[in-house]
C-alpha cells in the first residue's frame, strides 16, 4: 500500500498503459481520478472521478482542478499519460496533424503540470510522472512528429524538475518501448499483415517481445511513490533493450 492516503490524477487512464497505471495505483491505496476522451471506457469501475475531455484543452484542466479541490482538497501525484503517434515523415505530416499531435503529447503535459503543481505546492510536495517514449531519444523511421513531441516531454520535464525541486515536487519520465495495448492492436489491424508487423516490432527489442502495460505501470508506480524520493529529472527507460542496439 505504497500510495495509501495519496491522491492521483491519470490522463489517458481509460485503457492500455493508462488503465494499468490506474489499477496499480488503486491496488496501492491511492484515490484516483481519470481524464480521458473515451466516455464509455473512462466510466469503468475503479476511479473516484472521471473527467471526459481532451487533456490538451485548458477547459478540461479547469474541470480537473475543480474536482480535485472539491473531493480531496489536495493532489499528490499526476501522471501525464495521454498521447498518440502518427506514421509519417516530416514531408508527409500535414500542418493539421502536426498541431494535433503537439497538442495531445506536449500541450497536455504543460496544462496538466500547470494545474497540478500549485495544488502540490499547497500540499507540501508531490510527484509528476510524464509518459515519454524511447522515441524521445532515438530516431525512428516515419515517426518525425512523435519523436519530436516525446523529446519535448523529456526537455519540459527536466526543466520543471529544476524549477520545483525546492518545493518538494519531483518530475520524472517513463520512456516505454513498443507496448502491446488496445491502441497498438487497433492501428496494426488495418495493415496488410498485422502478424508480420507485430513480429517485426517485437524483433526490435533484444528481449524479443513487446512490452506489457503492467510493466510500464510498475515503472510509473516506482516514480510516483516515496521509493524514488531521490529521483527527479530522470528518464526511466522500459523498452526491452530497444535503445541499446
Amino acid at each position: 500500500m505504497r500510495l495509501t492516503g495519496k491522491t492521483a490524477v491519470v490522463t489517458g487512464g481509460a485503457s492500455g498503459i493508462g488503465r494499468a497505471v490506474v489499477d496499480a495505483f488503486l491496488r496501492e491505496g491511492a484515490r484516483v481520478g481519470v481524464v480521458d476522451l473515451d466516455e464509455r471506457a473512462a466510466l469503468a469501475d475503479g476511479p473516484e472521478f472521471t473527467v471526459v475531455g481532451d487533456a490538451g484543452a485548458p477547459r478540461t484542466w479547469q474541470r480537473v482542478h475543480d474536482q480535485v479541490v472539491e473531493r480531496w482538497g489536495r493532489l499528490d501525484v499526476l501522471v501525464n499519460n495521454a498521447g498518440y503517434g502518427i506514421r509519417a515523415s516530416v514531408t508527409d505530416t500535414s500542418w493539421a496533424d502536426w498541431q494535433a499531435i503537439v497538442t495531445a503529447n506536449v500541450s497536455s503535459v504543460f496544462l496538466g503540470c500547470r494545474t497540478a503543481i500549485p495544488l502540490m505546492r499547497e500540499a507540501g510536495g508531490g510527484s509528476v510522472v510524464n509518459m515519454a517514449s524511447v522515441a524521445g531519444h532515438i530516431g525512428m523511421s516515419e515517426r518525425a512528429a512523435y519523436c519530436a513531441t516525446k523529446a519535448a516531454v523529456v526537455g519540459l520535464s527536466k526543466a520543471m524538475a529544476v524549477d520545483h525541486a525546492g518545493e518538494n515536487i519531483r518530475v520524472n519520465c517513463v520512456a516505454p518501448g513498443t507496448t502491446d495495448t488496445p491502441y497498438f492492436a487497433k492501428i496494426s489491424a488495418h495493415l496488410p499483415d498485422p502478424d508480420a508487423y507485430r513480429a517485426d516490432l517485437a524483433a526490435r527489442q533484444p528481449l524479443g517481445r513487446l512490452g506489457r502495460p503492467e510493466e510500464i505501470a510498475a515503472a510509473t508506480l516506482f516514480l510516483a511513490c516515496e521509493e524514488s524520493s531521490f529521483a527527479t529529472g530522470s528518464v526511466l527507460t522500459v523498452d526491452g533493450g530497444m535503445s541499446v542496439w
